[in-house]
């Protein structure tokens, strides 16, 4: 194996498969590079929700538990294709919404880097602010807003654009340090702390416990979910041999752990809730505002540190990604050029959400939106590889890349209506049965009493239309390998060859991975 590059070397890799002798990284990298994206101070927004919805205390840890380990168990499984295949899972969707099915992933993971940035940088950025108001006296106005917002945004760009070996640096450090800090603030306000917070429901048969339950839930599973479309973006690094046991367990621990900053921000909004209320009114809430607010005021400066690993930790594993799979679908763009497009389109998109439009409370009922139409996907992706019995063809897989045609995933002029048909259906019904309380509600939002019920639903129904198709309409027995299907028939349809746009043959070695 060769020699790992040096941090500050900009990664030449774009979502080509990474050869073998490059792939150094282990699962514990992983976790690291997922924990870290996630426990920063955009996670404590989310998980003050519960508070922010009516619930007690107890009522929303058990909300958030319910959300983190179903998400960690929803997004755990797709950590698995990034070894197997080399590349981004965006790539290796491929294989089963086709050639240029694949850009279903490309257009979620963009829609979800951009909503989790711009929580990520409001967030942090409001609280450097505040925390540098409380510590020295800096005015709170727009220019120092979008000054910390500006900094943030070129700090992450810069991130991205040196790579995977520089973010995970980051990521080593930012774990270790956001973790300290947060049980830091366990010393800061355990003396405020009161586990018996009621809330607004006294029992769990009170009208409209249910909805904010569930609710809650949903935008807690949302975070872990909304690393579905990424994991690959890091796991490719990790070698093809590695027991796929230790990639899915690195995958599900890194969002465990997350229960630490959502423990934080469900805590401290309780204390908000009874000390500073009007910061978590439900027409305009402030948790980064309440926070400072009930801070002691030797935790002012552990604020502005968490504000800025946060930032940094959260901003590159969302946009890092997304410049990369961005690279492969608009094939002039390298990875860096593709790297600076998204980020400087990111960036514009915070400064005209925040000051323009006011966008930033609503950003997460957007995020929430986003989420259910990916668990669809990431279940027809899971589904995919366990009929296909973790059999890829690597080469087949780069076709839409390479600007060719054909290929074992060339399907329907590059489309696999079975995979295509089971996620729009999915995705399309369950947004009709999102309820997000006071926020947004579909047009069966209140089928189930107002409670929210559109991740079963997407999920069942993406599950059993996938597999019902695959059944009645066989795919191409090649695209099984040599063990065949599992689950499901295969038919005895060609399979064309890879050839150029023009139709010229192409010459290339394929191999099952």
């Amino acid at each position: 194996m060769s020699d790992s590059p040096a941090l500050t070397e900009v990664e030449s890799y774009g979502v080509e498969r990474i050869p073998d002798a490059d792939r150094s990284a282990t699962p514990f990298d992983l976790f690291r590079v997922a924990f870290g994206g996630a426990n920063t101070f955009a996670t404590c927004v989310l998980g003050a929700f519960p508070i922010l919805f009516g619930l007690s205390f107890w009522q929303g840890l058990a909300a958030t538990v319910l959300g983190v380990v179903g998400g960690s168990l929803i997004l755990a499984p797709l950590a698995v294709f990034g070894p197997r295949n080399g590349t981004n899972n965006a790539v290796s969707s491929s294989a089963h919404l086709g050639v240029h099915g694949r850009i279903v992933g490309s257009f979620l993971s963009l829609l979800t880097a951009i909503a989790f940035f711009s929580i990520s940088v409001w967030s942090s950025g409001d609280a450097l602010v505040g925390g540098a108001h409380r510590l020295m006296g800096v005015e709170q106005n727009d220019g120092v807003f979008a000054l910390a917002y500006g900094i943030f945004g070129l700090l992450v760009l810069t991130v991205c654009v040196y790579g995977f070996r520089f973010m995970l640096f980051v990521n080593k450090i930012a774990v270790v340090a956001a973790s300290t800090l947060f049980v830091l603030g366990f010393f800061a306000f355990v003396g405020d702390f009161d586990p018996g917070y009621q809330g607004s429901f006294a029992s769990v048969s009170t009208a409209g416990f249910w909805p904010a339950f569930i609710g809650s839930a949903l935008i807690v599973l949302s975070n872990p979910v909304s690393f579905g479309a990424f994991l690959g973006d890091w796991a490719r690094y990790i070698p093809a041999d590695t027991p796929r046991r230790k990639v899915v367990t690195a995958a599900f621990a890194s969002q465990i752990a997350t229960i630490l900053p959502f423990f934080f921000g469900l805590a401290t909004a309780s204390i908000i809730a009874k000390k500073a209320a009007p910061y978590m009114d439900a027409d305009a809430p402030n948790y980064v505002g309440g926070l400072l607010a009930i801070s002691p005021g030797w935790y002012f400066l552990p604020v502005c540190l968490l504000a800025l690993i946060g930032g940094l930790s959260t901003g590159t594993t969302s946009l890092y990604g997304t410049g990369l799979d961005f690279s492969s679908v608009f094939t002039r763009f390298s990875r860096v050029q593709a790297t600076l497009f998204v980020g400087v389109l990111s960036i514009g998109f915070i400064f005209l959400g925040r000051f323009a439009a006011n966008l930033s409370q609503s950003i997460s009922t957007f995020a929430t939106l986003i989420i259910t139409c990916t668990a669809p996907w990431m279940i027809i992706m899971v589904l995919g590889y366990v009929t296909r019995r973790g059999w890829y063809d690597p080469d087949s897989l780069q076709v839409f890349n390479r600007r060719q045609r054909g290929g074992r995933y060339w399907f329907h002029h590059g489309w696999n209506w079975r995979g295509m048909g089971a996620w729009l259906t999915a995705a399309v019904l369950a947004l009709m049965f999102v309820n997000v309380p006071g926020q947004y509600v579909g047009p069966l939002g209140d089928l189930a009493d107002g409670a929210d019920i559109s991740l079963p639903v997407g999920l069942a129904t993406a599950a059993l239309l996938y597999l019902t198709l695959l059944w009645i309409f066989p795919e191409p027995r090649e695209v099984y390998g040599p063990e065949g299907p599992r689950l499901v028939r295969a038919s005895d349809a060609p399979v064309p060859p890879i050839t150029t746009e023009t139709g010229a043959p192409v010459t290339a070695v394929t191999e099952g991975a």
